[in-house]
């Protein structure tokens, strides 16, 4: 990738070797003629002094701030700016053109001449600044539009690795209970917990997975927790066709699952059921996670889902904006449903 220092140094030297070349061919034009080697010099030479002055120019905006500075302030500053550097390149050309042969004494200050000179100088000064700023203030809008990136991306990270720890313990806490009842049925177990772990970890720095991998890791998580709880738990799955060409968070739709397991059915001692349906509407995923059990939730218990609510809505939140929703209902005080929204991300 090209570096900004040499792109500004081969910008300069480009775009004032391509302006002295035009004022060589438009006086070529104007005049019908060849133009003189004298001119030809002088033209270059007025383009090493607009290229100096440009540069100073960009070392005082660097050196003030100016890129920090708002509009209001900054465009005052920089009219001011570039009527005084037409004025001063239009006097440092004199010179040049006395040392050439070419200099008229009687039209080189005549009012009219000098204001006009430095009046197109100043023109193309402000162009140049106008080309300097904008490429700057894009610049920067793409570092900072990076950098937001790479903080929602930390934050994404740091987010899903909250719900790992939560879900292997819960799955190794199923197993221990497994292992001196029935070893056959543990190691089921183990190669199910297996199949979730390597699924987990392979999709760990994905910000999406394929429905069809979360619905998966569900299955098998369910299958794992129906070990467990016998005849407690009864499992029913409702999945629309076009559930699978969607996008999910990885591992969300699981955790939702362990948590109607957790906070619902393991507390009833009777047990009790959970569904998981899907239905798409609108170019949306509507997913419906109902489970036995009531919904207690109190913001003032350390251990209540709440921290998990609030997780999803920040995960949701850094991956779809407002395009997606999540809420906890009950239904007739006997049923939780956590309800999840999510829009069709296309891939390009």
């Amino acid at each position: 990738m090209l570096n900004k220092t040499k792109l500004y140094y081969g910008l300069q030297l480009g775009g004032w070797l391509a302006y002295a070349i035009i004022q060589i061919v438009s006086s070529s034009l104007l005049s019908a003629r060849a133009v003189s080697n004298q001119r030809i010099v002088f033209f270059f030479c007025e383009a090493l002094i607009c290229l100096l002055l440009t540069h100073g120019f960009r070392h005082i905006i660097t050196q003030r701030q100016w890129l920090s500075h708002g509009f209001p302030r900054l465009i005052p500053q920089v009219i001011l700016a570039v009527l005084l550097m037409g004025v001063l390149v239009y006097l440092l050309r004199l010179p040049v053109a006395a040392l050439l042969g070419i200099y008229n004494a009687a039209l080189a200050f005549d009012p009219t001449t000098l204001l006009g000179q430095a009046l197109f100088y100043a023109i193309v000064f402000f162009i140049w600044s106008v080309l300097y700023f904008i490429y700057n203030y894009f610049e920067r809008s793409n570092k900072s539009l990076k950098m937001e990136a790479s903080l929602r991306e930390v934050e994404l990270n740091n987010l899903k690795s909250q719900l790992n720890p939560h879900f292997i313990f819960n799955a190794l806490n199923s197993i221990r209970a497994l292992v001196d009842e029935n070893p056959g049925k543990a190691k089921q177990a183990i190669n199910q917990l297996s199949n979730i772990l390597r699924n987990s970890l392979i999709k760990e720095k994905s910000a999406l997975a394929s429905f069809d991998d979360e619905l998966r890791m569900v299955r098998d998580y369910l299958s794992l927790e129906s070990i467990r709880f016998e005849e407690r738990l009864q499992i029913e799955y409702d999945i629309d066709p076009e559930s699978y060409t969607f996008q999910v968070p990885p591992l969300m739709v699981q955790t939702l699952a362990e948590n109607g397991i957790k906070h619902g059915i393991s507390r009833l001692t009777q047990g009790g059921i959970i569904q998981l349906k899907t239905k798409v509407e609108d170019d949306h995923l509507k997913i419906y996670i109902r489970n036995s059990g009531h919904f207690d939730f109190k913001p003032a218990q350390p251990n209540s889902t709440g921290l998990g609510m609030e997780n999803t809505r920040q995960r949701l939140r850094l991956i779809y904006g407002d395009e997606a929703s999540f809420r906890i209902i009950t239904e007739n005080n006997n049923f939780v449903v956590a309800e999840l929204i999510l829009p069709h991300i296309y891939r390009k």
